[in-house]
């Protein structure tokens, strides 16, 4: 079936809702303005932004030290490397290492700190090939899995399995963590889920390559390397300590005969026209500020160019195309709250990009669809239905960013967790959860305030104050992205100046999967 292109001309040029675009002949419009950066709001959002970045850093410092310097001395008294030295050693070299889930843990038991969840996940490139690389860290508590650690896993293997990467175990581990030992053992999405998805990917042609490092073959009479090469066969090669391990890991990958064979055209890489900083500016930490996402698209994609789709139609969501890192990407931002006419936009775009094997992104600052009698009526539910099952349905990758506010049914709409995106990243600044803590409590307030009504009882200023401030504080603790990332409802907190890079090596991981047909089934009219 051809495609049908509909273009409307106008007798004079007209402004984007954004302003003037350049215009280049066929090239693409350029995208952004330059902001002012002496305003007092720029420089008040870029130095609580800034703010928030340096303490994302200094945090990811600390969890790159493992369990203490006690504990790293130790391990390297027995000979050992450093878990994250045997991931520069595997790796090729000069090429970059994209970690997820560093906060996994992150103050999550109490009064016990496991830095990164006790394991370290993240995909990279080894002899050519793009892998998944899991590597236990014996620093922490001697590598034993918390839960926590294995949920950590389980992300990593389900995106290997989503996106075709072989898996490498660094395997340093003294197994299961006895004390929690109810959380981590019986149930499927526990430790026994590990060995049942490396069966699964195998049985799929997805390469797991095992390295063992440390404890788990530590002692020869309980199994050690000269039993498994002589004896039992159970191992394939003997190596003399962690850098002849990691050496014969590379060549293993390298005779894995494997060829990454791509379902999109690539070009030329380009920088964006304008410094990645600037985002710190534009958007702040201030989430009742808005900005234009185009702004922040301008900053992320290839020679901040963007073919903007429906600019005049819907605007509260801006879709479009551009490429990152020469790879094509369909982009979803939000502008607003989601409108009929939005939502039907985004249903539109969604279905355009998997017709045409194009990779999604969303963008999410979102609050949610419009309510009220007169959206209802014009058919906000349906709508913003397609659009959810639109997105549900696409089996192109898609990679979610949080940039703002996540909540409610808008999470759902912009592809949140629930919608199996290939990645989820986040951005310092960014709020997830039901509704904003002051709407929550106002909600809650207004319902008390309704009941007392009803029993002839008083509710007071002071007793709504008193009400609001607990339900506020546990909002604003929960939806903090910190606490998102601890339970890995999302694969990692992100340096906004750092969101193309992670974008595009997250997109080049997931065109290791061929791109499937997809099938929308029966939208709702």
């Amino acid at each position: 079936m051809w495609a049908v292109l509909r273009l409307a001309l106008r007798p004079c040029a007209r402004a984007s809702p954004a302003g003037p675009r350049a215009y280049h002949g066929d090239s693409v419009a350029s995208l952004g303005t330059q902001p002012d950066l002496g305003s007092a709001l720029y420089q008040e959002n870029y130095k609580q932004m800034k703010a928030l970045v340096n303490q994302l850093h200094e945090r990811v410092e600390h969890i790159k030290l493992g369990g203490g310097e006690k504990a790293r001395a130790l391990h390297i008294s027995r000979g050992k490397l450093l878990p994250r030295e045997r991931i520069d050693n595997l790796i090729d070299p000069g090429s970059p290492f994209l970690e997820l889930s560093q906060f996994a843990g992150y103050q999550l038991y109490d009064n016990e700190e496991v830095p990164g969840g006790g394991i370290i996940t993240g995909i990279g490139r080894v002899s050519g090939v793009e892998c998944m690389i899991i590597a236990n860290d014996a620093t922490v508590k001697g590598g034993a899995y918390y839960p926590v650690t294995v949920k950590k896993q389980l992300r990593a293997q389900e995106i290997a399995m989503q996106n075709r990467l072989p898996c490498i175990y660094l395997v340093d581990s003294g197994g299961a963590y006895l004390p929690r030992q109810a959380d981590v053992f019986p149930d499927r999405d526990h430790f026994g889920r590990t060995f049942y998805n490396q069966a699964i990917m195998s049985s799929k042609n997805i390469a797991q390559v095992k390295a063992a490092t440390g404890e788990e073959v530590s002692a020869e009479d309980l199994g050690g390397a000269d039993l498994h090469c002589r004896k039992s066969g159970v191992s394939d090669h003997w190596a003399l300590d962690d850098h002849h391990a990691l050496h014969l890991t590379r060549k293993v990958v390298r005779n894995l005969n494997y060829q990454k064979k791509l379902d999109v055209t690539i070009e030329p890489s380009e920088e964006p026209l304008f410094p990645a900083d600037e985002l710190y500016g534009i958007v702040g930490a201030n989430l009742k500020r808005s900005f234009d996402v185009r702004e922040v698209i301008a900053r992320i994609v290839d020679g901040s160019r963007f073919t903007e789709f429906k600019a005049f139609y819907g605007d509260t969501l801006v879709t479009g195309f551009a490429r990152i890192f020469g790879y094509p990407v369909g982009i979803v931002g939000n502008n607003g709250v989601l409108f009929s006419e939005s939502a039907k936009k985004g249903t539109h775009f969604v279905q355009l990009c998997c017709q045409r094997n194009i990779p999604l992104l969303f963008l999410q600052n979102i609050t949610g669809f419009m309510v009220g009698r007169e959206y209802e009526a014009e058919g906000i539910a349906k709508d913003g239905a397609k659009m959810v099952a639109a997105v549900a349905c696409a089996q192109v990758p898609k990679i979610t960013l949080i940039i703002g506010g996540s909540y409610g049914a808008g999470n759902y709409g912009m592809c949140g967790r629930a919608y199996s995106p290939r990645f989820l990243y986040i951005w310092p600044n960014a709020r997830i959860s039901v509704m904003g803590g002051e709407q929550a409590a106002n909600v809650l307030a207004t319902i008390t305030k309704d009941q007392r009504a009803r029993e002839g009882k008083q509710f007071s200023s002071a007793d709504e104050a008193a009400l609001k401030e607990p339900i506020i504080k546990k909002f604003e603790e929960e939806g903090n992205p910190y606490y998102s990332s601890a339970r890995v409802w999302d694969d990692g907190i992100i340096d906004p100046a750092d969101t193309r890079l992670v974008l595009g090596l997250s997109f080049s991981a997931a065109l290791n999967a061929p791109i499937e047909k997809t099938d929308f089934g029966i939208f709702r009219m």
